[in-house]
């Protein structure tokens, strides 16, 4: 890890490794959960923590093999995730939590939300994972390079070879160009194929025309755990978006209760990098809203954020 350009973050041990994670805000306050997708990590979240912290206390942990957390020997696969995520709430001591999510975060949170009732108290999410019953769901100009990458063989080649995510996919799928610095924080963690792995498997894992289908059905119900689900919902939407165009976003709003769209100016996939200080604002404003308070303030926004 470049420790010029990102903080040493603090590691918890889960099951047979360790999970680094970010934190900020009064440690008596309501949680706010933090969950990013492929290929970053908790710094994702690093200019949106700030905005949020004075009201709530902050966790956003490095998914198992992402960011600064360990690389075990497993299959990355969704349930490995999910498997680690629920590790990590325990040994943190986490069990409920206003979850703020983009992409496999969304998928985690979606599932979380749908095993353990009552422990998503809110949910604030932006382009999600959901079940595509076809191709023709998906992004239109992404639909090739996608194939490619669940294609055995050439898939390896681009992404672990290539780091494909780091180098193409993750700048690509933003409005503005990110920083050397930045790209370091995010290369750091896949310097050599084997370590890119997971990166690798989350495209193989995208629950696309009922492949694969354990995942496809996980999300089928995890989907309808969320439909029925009465919890306050804040869902961003970038222009034109990635996974989730406006219209789709307003039209999938309207299924759900209790669910408010924020449209952003411009925006792909990574909506975080874009636009941090409008997302950690309306995220702050929605919390008290409902009612999410802290004694300290902002005096207690400090712990695990960048000086």
């Amino acid at each position: 890890m470049n420790i010029l350009t990102d903080i040493m973050l603090p590691q918890v041990e889960v099951l047979d490794s360790t999970m680094a994670y970010r934190e900020a805000g009064d440690s008596a306050a309501p949680v706010a959960l933090f969950l990013h997708g492929n290929p970053t990590s908790s710094y994702i979240w690093r200019n949106i923590l700030p905005h949020v912290a004075p009201v709530a206390h902050c966790i956003a942990p490095d998914l198992i093999g992402f960011g600064q957390s360990g690389k075990p020997d497993i299959a990355y696969r969704f349930v490995d995730h999910a498997r680690y995520l629920d590790a990590f709430l325990d040994a943190a001591g986490i069990t409920s939590a206003f979850v703020v999510a983009q992409d496999w975060g969304t998928a985690l949170a979606f599932h979380l939300a749908a095993r353990r009732p009552g422990f998503v108290r809110g949910l604030a999410f932006m382009e999600f994972i959901r079940p595509m019953p076809t191709w023709n769901d998906f992004h239109p100009d992404q639909v090739e390079i996608f194939q490619k990458f669940r294609t055995p063989g050439v898939g390896e080649e681009m992404i672990l070879q290539g780091n494909a995510f780091i180098e193409g996919v993750l700048p690509a799928a933003m409005a503005r160009k990110l920083k050397e610095e930045e790209m370091a924080v995010y290369r750091a963690p896949f310097p050599t194929p084997e370590s890119r792995v997971p990166t690798w498997r989350f495209p193989n894992e995208l629950p696309i025309a009922g492949q694969p289908a354990d995942v496809y059905g996980t999300l089928e119900e995890a989907h309808r755990a969320l439909t029925q689900s009465i919890y306050p919902k804040l869902l961003f939407v970038g222009n034109p978006g990635a996974l989730i165009s406006p219209a789709f976003a307003e039209s999938f709003a309207k299924r759900l209760t209790n669910c408010k769209v924020v449209h952003l100016s411009s925006g792909l996939h990574y909506l975080q990098e874009d636009h941090p200080d409008v997302i950690g604002a309306n995220i702050k404003e929605w919390l008290v809203e409902l009612g999410v308070t802290s004694a300290r303030g902002a005096e207690g926004a400090s712990l695990g954020l960048e000086k």
